[in-house]
């Protein structure tokens, strides 16, 4: 089967997900109606799952799912505020959404964790809401909706959320487990890189979205200068500290511990026997990555592939460090890409290891959905970052090893084994974001310019 009548099929999917209120498209649903859905819940739109259909939308200039799916989901932030038994912070977005039918007629109802694995809020969500509203901007010139008032009140509580007082010292944004697209515990608690670069892309974008004279909200007119003087900490701190190549690796090894005041090079109390021997004979030279996660005497090695990706296509990693990067995914193909693009962890956890960090969880054995499985829904950030870096020779090499598989399997949601060569154990079929994930990927391929439209 050819490449057109292959994105024809994806369309088939991504016009079929389609989710109505009141005659009108808010979104697009996670998985077509099957008996062997793995959740209810993937019957509702995720907004993060979202984001590369609505990218496709906007590329076709079909921008009215997309603003109303903004305008959505800021009403359902306004509208459900508590869980638990408490009040859920200003600022916080919803996992997902579905449609109800009621006596009185159709209800939107949102999920804000309550509904989760483990019951905990995303983070990612909010920062996602921010980064679409921004590239609808742009991409439609409609600068209305993010002037309204509503908008202007939801952007500055997002800010407000993510930049508050606490206790910690590092410019970073320290989060619980299970708050982004690793939903599921597997040990990402602290400051996981993936919540880092979506957070640099919400305040590098902040100044273009909020109004410069005055603010809605009382006391806060120095918004974007301490949301600008927190994006450089932050993109000096994870260009430096998370950064992992053969000559770091060296200085890591050779550091000296518990060294006290502001000349101490080892700021962090990284220990040496810390590092894991499948990174010292895995890494080449010439190649790096950032890590998974850094913290006070703890240093994540594993990669995960989103979170790196992201930092690529919003700048966070200097144009040397993405390149070392991409070239990593050319040194190690069959680790990091393998029969289908992208595995999301490498490695896997497995043994005690698995046990501990994700609490012996059946879903999440090695190799396996979040535990190194492969997600074709992370081709499109690596057709974008590998586009952006100049190597749209390796951008066409994943999309072509994606392509006609993906299609013949039936759209599924993630694949299993070490190269990703086996369709995921519970993984759905007909996944909408695996099917906007080729056709977002083919319209970069064929028109490069639409990567000007993301947060750089």
């Amino acid at each position: 089967m050819n490449t057109k009548k292959i994105i024809k099929a994806a369309y088939e999917i991504l016009e079929k997900s389609i989710m109505y209120y009141e005659g009108k498209p808010i979104g697009t649903i996670a998985a077509l109606s099957s008996p062997d859905l793995a959740a209810a819940n993937y019957e509702e739109c995720f907004i993060r799952d979202f984001v590369p259909s609505a990218l496709v939308f906007l590329a076709d200039g079909r921008t009215d799912i997309v603003r109303n799916f903004l305008t959505t989901v800021l009403t359902l932030r306004t509208r459900e505020r508590t869980s638990a038994g408490h009040e859920i912070q200003p600022g916080v977005m919803p996992a997902s959404f579905r449609v109800i039918e009621t006596e009185d007629g159709e209800v939107l109802q949102a999920d804000f964790g309550e509904k989760a694995i483990g019951r905990v809020a995303p983070v990612d969500s909010m920062m996602w809401w921010v980064i679409l509203l921004y590239i609808y901007t742009k991409s439609t010139g409609d600068k209305e909706l993010a002037k309204s008032g509503e908008f202007q009140d939801a952007i500055q509580q997002i800010l407000h959320l993510c930049l508050k007082d606490s206790f910690e010292v590092s410019p970073a944004l320290l989060v619980p487990d299970a708050c982004t697209m690793i939903d599921r515990r597997m040990g990402i608690y602290g400051h996981p890189l993936e919540i880092q670069a979506l957070f640099y892309a919400v305040l590098r974008i902040a100044d273009k979205l909020l109004n410069k004279q005055g603010s809605r909200l009382k006391n806060d007119n120095s918004i974007l200068d301490t949301a600008a003087i927190r994006q450089r900490a932050l993109q000096s701190y994870v260009r430096i500290f998370y950064w992992l190549d053969v000559e770091r690796l060296n200085e890591i090894h050779r550091y000296s511990n518990e060294q006290l005041g502001a000349d101490s090079i080892n700021i962090l109390n990284i220990y040496p026997e810390s590092i894991p021997d499948w990174v010292v004979d895995w890494l080449p030279e010439n190649c790096g990555y950032l890590v998974g996660n850094i913290g006070p005497s703890r240093m994540d090695f594993r990669l995960f592939t989103l979170g790196n990706l992201i930092a690529v296509m919003f700048g966070l990693a200097t144009d040397v460090q993405s390149e070392k990067i991409i070239r990593l995914y050319e040194t190690k193909w069959d680790d990091l890409i393998g029969a289908m693009p992208v595995k999301i962890i490498y490695p896997a956890m497995e043994g005690l290891e698995w046990r501990v960090r994700t609490g012996s969880d059946p879903k999440n054995v090695p190799w396996s959905y979040q535990n190194g499985g492969n997600w074709p829904a992370l081709l499109w950030p690596f057709v974008a970052a590998a586009l952006k870096t100049g190597r749209g020779d390796l951008a066409e090499r994943a999309f072509q090893t994606a392509i006609v598989r993906l299609h013949d399997d039936n759209w599924p949601e993630y694949y299993d084994s070490k190269t990703g060569r086996l369709i995921g154990r519970r993984s759905n079929l007909q996944q909408v974001w695996s099917a906007t994930s080729i056709i977002l990927s083919h319209k970069l391929l064929e028109d490069p310019d639409l990567l000007k439209l993301l947060p750089r």
